[in-house]
């Protein structure tokens, strides 16, 4: 998987754009600044949008290629962001966030409850886990998004997931994504904003 996505991000071009992620923009927009993590960044467009608007941001992604492109997004529009090469399995760090954005990021149904509670971990009481992600029906869609339906989304695997959060935002729609090259089009999503107590 770590070879599929350093071929993916080994162009010139930004694959995925580098305008963030629309809901995540919302999400920023409304919120004060604070510190942000964002697992599996891949090109630095979402961790690069949060830092122009004062967030602390720290961000991982296992891709060597994924990595060398947001750092060069980075100097472009003069932000820093703390990235580092790790996959969610091996990220480790005694920080906690304010929130915590995963932005179509999609793990195997074996590891994906145990990962979103590890990261979960990470937030502190009162923070917020904010997800896009495509949902089961974007298997008639190919606008992005993984082939295999065990790794797209349903609602109630993720209401497994947040359990011990509140539920402030939770919707399946059918919504236009223009993302660079691989999000494209109308597509099924699933987005979420929840929020740790204690």
């Amino acid at each position: 998987m770590q070879e599929f996505w350093d071929q993916r991000y080994d162009t010139e071009e930004f694959v995925y754009g580098k305008h963030p992620n629309a809901f995540f923009k919302d999400f920023i927009d409304r919120n004060h600044p604070g510190s942000l993590l964002l697992p599996a960044e891949g090109e630095g467009r979402n961790a690069v949008y949060a830092a122009l608007k004062g967030w602390k941001v720290t961000a991982f992604d296992f891709s060597i290629n994924a990595r060398k492109k947001a750092l060069e997004l980075c100097r472009e529009y003069g932000v820093e962001v703390g990235y580092h090469i790790s996959s969610i399995e091996d990220f480790h760090t005694d920080d906690r966030f304010d929130a915590i954005a995963l932005i179509f990021l999609h793990l195997p149904p074996e590891h994906r409850h145990r990962m979103h509670r590890k990261l979960i971990g990470f937030l502190k009481p009162g923070g917020y886990f904010v997800m896009e992600a495509f949902s089961k029906k974007q298997v008639h869609y190919n606008t992005g998004g993984p082939k295999n339906t065990s790794l797209l989304y349903q609602r109630q695997d993720l209401m497994d997931d947040i359990q011990d959060l509140e539920l402030e935002y939770f919707k399946d729609k059918l919504r236009e994504v223009g993302e660079g090259y691989y999000h494209r089009g109308k597509a099924e999503v699933i987005q979420l904003i929840a929020r740790k107590l204690n």
